[in-house]
C-alpha cells in the first residue's frame, strides 16, 4: 500500500508544470504540511524513511503520583521521556531525544513561546562547532525543528519536532528536546504559554 501511494504521488509530481513545487510524501510520524509550509528547502519529493519506534517511546497515558500541577511538563533526560501532567493521577508520556554528552543541562523554567513550522537560526556557538550548516532555514519538512517548537524560558533550548525520528531515545542534540512530529503537535495543542517546565 505504501509503495502504491508513493507511486501515485510521484506520478502526480512528475505531471506538474515546470516550476511547480512538488509536495513531499507524507511522513510516517507527521501530517502533510499545509501549502504555506512548503518552502524552497522542501520542494522536492522525498520518500519517507521507515522507522520502527520502540513501543516504550510511543505516546501513552501513564500513572503519575508526583505533586506537580496539571499542565506541568517534566523532562526526564535519563529515561528519554517527557511527561505532561494531566491531573487525576495521570500523565501523558512521550519518547524524546536528548542532549549528547557535554551538552546536558537541567533546571526549572516556563514556556515563553510556541510556534508552528518554526524557522531555525543556529546560535553562534553551534555555527562555530559545525561549520557549513545553514545560518538560517525557513520552517518546513526539512527543517531540523520539525512541525512545532516550544520555547523554554530565556534559554536557547526548545522542545521541538524533528526530521530525524529515528533519533528518539538517544542522546543526540545540542541541548534541545526532540520529539517525533506527531507527538510535538499533540503536546503543542495541550500546553499553554506560561506552563512550568522541569528538566531533570
Amino acid at each position: 500500500m505504501i509503495a502504491w501511494t508513493r507511486a501515485i504521488l510521484l506520478a502526480f509530481a512528475c505531471s506538474l508544470p515546470a516550476g511547480t513545487p512538488a509536495l513531499a510524501a507524507p511522513s510516517l510520524f507527521g501530517a502533510m504540511p499545509s501549502p504555506a509550509a512548503i518552502t524552497p528547502a522542501s520542494r522536492t519529493f522525498v520518500a519517507p524513511r521507515v522507522v520502527h519506534l520502540d513501543p516504550k517511546f510511543k505516546r501513552q497515558i501513564v500513572a503519575y503520583d508526583g505533586s506537580e500541577a496539571a499542565g506541568t511538563i517534566i523532562v526526564n533526560t535519563g529515561e528519554h521521556f517527557l511527561y505532561l501532567v494531566l491531573g487525576g493521577g495521570q500523565a501523558m508520556r512521550y519518547g524524546i531525544g536528548t542532549a549528547k554528552t557535554g551538552f546536558e543541562w537541567s533546571g526549572t523554567h516556563v514556556l515563553t513561546n510556541k510556534r508552528e513550522w518554526p524557522d531555525w537560526t543556529p546560535p553562534a556557538e553551534m555555527l562555530a562547532r559545525q561549520p557549513g550548516i545553514p545560518t538560517h532555514m525557513v520552517g518546513g519538512i526539512r527543517n531540523p525543528l520539525g512541525a512545532r517548537a516550544l520555547y523554554i524560558g530565556r534559554t536557547l533550548y526548545r522542545i521541538h519536532g524533528t526530521n530525524e525520528p529515528w533519533t528518539i531515545g538517544t542522546d543526540v542534540s545540542s541541548g534541545c528536546i526532540r520529539m517525533i512530529n506527531d507527538d510535538v503537535i499533540d503536546l503543542y495543542g495541550r500546553v499553554k504559554i506560561g506552563a512550568k517546565v522541569i528538566v531533570l
